[in-house]
């Protein structure tokens, strides 16, 4: 009896660590999420200035391209994060057995964001530069059907893809993944961290590329966005999505040029 009850004193830090660590990283994508849906309404936070979130809302042909990163980037977090968490999840269960410890979980998830911060501000260069052109709105949605019917094609063609393909394939196995790649130590997470933003930066551009199709900040759009590219990374679900939705986008990108030749 008191070795049973040495041994729950022993394992409740453990799961104490194990619940902060989500509950802080369930934090995150609930901050992200609700400053998306105030930009989204332009309805500022009580604690930031009515500016501050107008700025982020406006034309990116009149709003400094900071303010457009900084949207870029909190959009990129509340969408990109739920996709982590089988990954995270694979990681915590192995800080459990004893093989890393909670600021290597830090780590990891650090990785996986500078990766797709990296990737908001290519992604807010590109609706500037779109912008500037004419092409897309103050919404960022497209203003010219022959850029919305390629973005289709584009993402519809990628679906079928062998480097989506491999990427799709590490995402789904997040176990595989660590045993190929593990080494103690934060960072080594941090590096691992790094390696799993670019796979699934590789699994998931150019579907969030359809952004500038119904607008950048459209939270129907980003809401069945990330519900699918979550699906997408589960072994059991994804392999039954992924070529579907390409013929889908494909069809719809075809219709829409066919649409645009024929309208004057």
């Amino acid at each position: 009896m008191a070795f049973e009850t040495l041994n729950a004193k022993r394992m409740l830090p453990d799961w104490n660590r194990s619940a902060l660590a989500w509950i802080g990283f369930y934090g995150a994508i609930l901050v992200a999420w609700l400053a998306v849906f105030a930009m989204a309404r332009q309805n500022p936070a009580a604690d930031m200035p009515a500016g501050f979130w107008e700025s982020l809302c406006i034309a990116a042909g009149q709003a400094s391209f900071g303010p457009l990163v900084a949207m870029w980037a909190l959009m990129a977090l509340a969408m990109m994060l739920p996709t982590f968490v089988p990954a995270l999840r694979c990681f915590l269960d192995l800080s459990q057995a004893g093989a890393t410890t909670a600021l290597g979980a830090v780590a990891l998830v650090c990785g996986y964001v500078v990766v797709w911060l990296a990737a908001a501000s290519i992604g807010a260069g590109a609706q500037y530069g779109l912008s500037r052109a004419g092409l897309v709105g103050i919404n960022g949605a497209s203003l010219s059907g022959w850029l919305t019917a390629a973005l289709l094609l584009g993402a519809g063609a990628y679906q079928f893809s062998p480097v989506k393909e491999a990427c799709l394939a590490k995402c789904r196995m997040p176990l595989s993944f660590f045993m190929e790649r593990w080494a103690p130590g934060s960072p080594r997470a941090l590096r691992m961290g790094l390696e799993l933003g670019i796979l699934c930066l590789g699994c998931c551009w150019a579907l969030m590329t359809l952004g500038f199709i119904g607008g950048t900040m459209n939270l129907l759009w980003m809401g069945g966005a990330t519900l699918f590219m979550t699906l997408e990374k589960l072994p059991d679900i994804g392999r039954w999505l992924t070529r579907p939705v390409g013929f889908g986008l494909i069809a719809a990108g075809a219709c829409v040029a066919l649409q645009t030749l024929v309208t004057p």
